[in-house]
C-alpha cells in the first residue's frame, strides 16, 4: 500500500499519473457558478438575486457570478419579471395571500420594487376581496362548533397572517356571520385596528 505521497496503495498510485484525477481536481469558478445556478433552477424558478446569493455562499467571485447570471438572463433561464408574475399568481390563487404579503415575499426574494409593483397589478382589489371572503368562509366553516367571538378571533388571526387588513376581515366576518344569523353574537367584539 502507498500513501498520498506517491506510494502504491489499494487503488494504485496516489495521485494517479494520468487521467482526469491527475489534473487539478478544483473546477474553475465559472463551472461552479453554472452548476449552482442549474441545480437551483432545475428544482424551481429562482430570482437573479437568489442565485447570486447561492453563488456567494459558495465563494464564487462576484465578477464570475455576474458573468454567469448575465448569460443565463440572456438565454432566458433567468427572468425576474416572469418569476415575479408567477409568484404573484401562485401565492394569491393557491395560498390566498394578500398583495401586501406577496409584496413582502417578492422583496425577500430580491425582486426590485418596480418589477414587484408591475407583477402585483395582476391582483386587483376585487380579487383580493374575493380571496379574503373565501378564506373567511373556510375558516368559519372549520370553527363552526365554537362561539362567534372565538371564531372571529381565529379568522382575524388567520387572515392577518396572510396579510389582510383587520378592517377588511372584520367587515367580511360581519357579513358572513349575518348570513348565518350570528352577527348579534359579535356585539361588543372589537376586531382591533
Amino acid at each position: 500500500m502507498t500513501s498520498s505521497n506517491g506510494r502504491r496503495g489499494r487503488f494504485g498510485t496516489e495521485p494517479p499519473p494520468t487521467g482526469s484525477a491527475a489534473q487539478d481536481a478544483e473546477p474553475d469558478q465559472e463551472s461552479v457558478a453554472r452548476a449552482i445556478a442549474l441545480r437551483l433552477l432545475t428544482a424551481s424558478a429562482r430570482s437573479r438575486a437568489q442565485l447570486a446569493e447561492a453563488m456567494a455562499r459558495k465563494d464564487v467571485p462576484d465578477e464570475v457570478a455576474e458573468r454567469v447570471l448575465d448569460r443565463f438572463t440572456e438565454v432566458g433561464l433567468i427572468d425576474d419579471t416572469e418569476y415575479a408574475r408567477m409568484l404573484v399568481r401562485t401565492r394569491h390563487a393557491e395560498r390566498g395571500l394578500s398583495r401586501r404579503a406577496i409584496g413582502v415575499e417578492l422583496r425577500r426574494r430580491g425582486i426590485d420594487d418596480e418589477t414587484a409593483r408591475d407583477a402585483l397589478e395582476q391582483v386587483d382589489a376585487d380579487d383580493e376581496d374575493a380571496a379574503a371572503r373565501r378564506l373567511v368562509r373556510r375558516k368559519l366553516a372549520s370553527t363552526s362548533g365554537l362561539d362567534a367571538q372565538t371564531r372571529s378571533r381565529r379568522t382575524l388571526a388567520a387572515l392577518g397572517r396572510k396579510g389582510y387588513p383587520p378592517g377588511l376581515v372584520a367587515r367580511l366576518l360581519r357579513e358572513e356571520l349575518a348570513l348565518q344569523d350570528l352577527d348579534g353574537e359579535l356585539d361588543g367584539f372589537d376586531p382591533g385596528p
